[in-house]
């Protein structure tokens, strides 16, 4: 339905609790090098829980060559702490991908400059972040409810 792009994930458990929230919502996982954890670690199988193999992940050197070849008709929404639209302003149409950084440093400011009209963003306070985990499941569930109006 969607695409789950995380770049340069850090934490094993959160990768595989999205993994597991990308196979409920039929969403593809896509995951870009270089990853802070090894696809056979215990801790993002242990979160995934017996459903990890079940996932339609997708393994990339880099973001260019994820973009590479996808249609150039693609979609590509880059969540940020940096913008200043709220997700839920975003339009959203099946196959999107929805896109997320690092756990400790987000997304590359070169990405989001060169992205800066297709940055969004979950509105909080009195924190900087979520779990990236969370922040996903944000995300996505609001693409979903809109694809189910």
């Amino acid at each position: 339905m969607f695409n789950v792009v995380l770049v340069e994930p850090e934490i094993p458990p959160n990768t595989g609790n999205i993994g597991r929230l990308c196979l409920a919502t039929q969403s593809t996982l896509h995951l870009v090098k270089p990853l802070g954890f090894s696809l056979e670690d215990r801790q993002l199988k242990r979160a995934g829980l017996d459903y990890w193999d079940e996932v339609n992940a997708r393994l990339w050197n880099s973001f260019d060559d994820l973009q590479r070849v996808q249609s150039s008709e693609a979609r590509y929404f880059f969540l940020t702490t940096k913008a200043k639209r709220a997700y839920y302003a975003a339009t959203f149409r099946k196959d999107d991908f929805l896109v997320f950084g690092r756990e400790t440093k987000g997304l590359p400011e070169t990405l989001l400059a060169a992205n800066i009209d297709n940055c969004i963003t979950i509105p909080m306070h009195g924190t900087r972040s979520l779990n990236l985990a969370t922040a996903v499941a944000i995300v996505l569930f609001e693409a979903l409810r809109q694809q189910r109006c």
